[in-house]
């Protein structure tokens, strides 16, 4: 579930001028897998220095929340504990950020310990209410 499961082969299959919409789906460990706190402990102490990196990449965290039930589908494996939708201007900024040597240094320990599955998908924008 780390850096080493990123679909490089993929990402670079999509537009790289336009801009990404990340939707994350978090299903977090009770307890941190490094002893220090919950998994959602752990989860917040990644996205304190991952926010960062996001911003200097042209990106920001658009939308977070708490997943409350499956509304439509299937139960099974569809449970999730959060949600985050996070903008980046270019599918290479996010693949800058994921590959850097501070994200898989720093950062993605922190998701590990925390994170018992994370599925990050990649969005184009079809329709947006979010612009001016």
């Amino acid at each position: 579930m780390g850096v080493d499961l990123l679909n490089i082969t993929g990402l670079k299959e999509l537009e790289q001028q336009g801009p990404v919409v990340m939707v994350n789906l978090m299903r977090f460990h009770a307890r941190s897998l490094d002893g220090d706190g919950s998994g959602w402990d752990a989860y917040l102490r990644y996205s304190a220095l991952t926010v960062p990196m996001i911003k200097a990449r042209g990106g920001t965290l658009l939308w977070t929340g708490d997943a409350k039930a499956v509304a439509l589908g299937e139960q099974d494996g569809n449970q999730w504990d959060y949600l985050a939708l996070v903008y980046y201007p270019s599918v290479a900024a996010f693949i800058d950020m994921m590959t850097s040597e501070d994200y898989e240094m720093r950062c993605d320990p922190h998701r590990r310990n925390g994170c018992a599955e994370h599925v990050i998908i990649a969005t184009a924008e079809a329709y947006s209410k979010f612009k001016k």
